[in-house]
């Protein structure tokens, strides 16, 4: 059975960073395209950061230069690195596992962690 486990969310001021973790069992992550997605009440879900099974990665152009997405193999996990935050980018944030054609588009990843939820305020 699959799992992907999301941890590192908190309560951080702006400018402030999280490193977001999705640690995955039943699979090989290495072996997915794994996107970090977020939601918020106001937003419908959508695509923050992406690393492929080929290791390129993708940023919506909101994070670009403030977010890093990386895999450690060897742990079968993917992190999200996420510096000089801002309040806009409050939400719950998913993982997921695919291999999607359009990476963006959460529905075409097959698994999905239950979320963690990151909140920049001061």
């Amino acid at each position: 059975q699959v799992h992907l486990v999301e941890s590192g969310g908190g309560l951080v001021q702006p400018g402030g960073s999280l490193r977001l973790s999705c640690a995955a069992s039943g699979l090989t992550s290495g072996d997915y395209t794994i996107g970090w997605f977020r939601q918020t009440p106001v937003k419908e879900r959508e695509a923050v950061s992406v690393i492929k099974d080929d290791g390129s990665t993708w940023h919506d152009y909101s994070v670009k230069g403030r977010f890093t997405v990386s895999r450690d193999n060897a742990k079968n996990t993917v992190f999200l690195q996420m510096n000089s935050l801002k309040p806009e980018d409050t939400g719950v944030y998913y993982c997921a596992a695919g291999r999607p054609y359009y990476f963006s588009d959460d529905a075409e990843y097959t698994y999905w962690g239950q979320g963690t939820q990151v909140t920049v305020s001061s």
